[in-house]
């Protein structure tokens, strides 16, 4: 089936919720026992040529996303902020139709004696 009588906009490509064990965290116990962390990403992309030609080197490849988003969690930090600047850079750096990136990392038992679902960061990136 081809599409040809209507235009896209506002494409985005989406991973949510991944789950990770990882060392990020300002209290020792942070970043020698670790924690668990859900992380979501958006890819805000202009990939209307995907929509024609069914092939994924068209779009934004989602399992690229994974394995951009799983080394950074890989790589110890003080500070979420710092985490989610460096998947939104390489995200950008690797796919050249992304536009804008949302990252999301949340911490699902944060340190602080709360009773939450989380806590964490969300934060969105422009290619400039």
């Amino acid at each position: 089936m081809r599409i040809k009588t209507c235009n896209v906009h506002d494409t985005v490509v989406f991973i949510k919720n991944m789950r990770f064990h990882a060392r990020h965290g300002v209290l020792e116990q942070e970043s020698s026992v670790g924690g668990e962390f859900l992380v979501t990403v958006e890819v805000k992309a202009d990939i209307q040529k995907a929509f024609h030609s069914d092939r994924v080197e068209d779009t934004i490849n989602y399992a690229t996303i994974y394995e951009i988003v799983k080394t950074e969690m890989n790589t110890p930090s003080a500070l979420l902020e710092h985490v989610a600047a460096r998947m939104a850079e390489a995200i950008l750096q690797e796919f050249e139709s992304a536009l804008d990136v949302m990252v999301e990392i949340m911490k699902t038992n944060p340190p602080m004696g709360a009773q939450c679902e989380g806590a964490g960061v969300r934060a969105s990136f422009t290619r400039s």
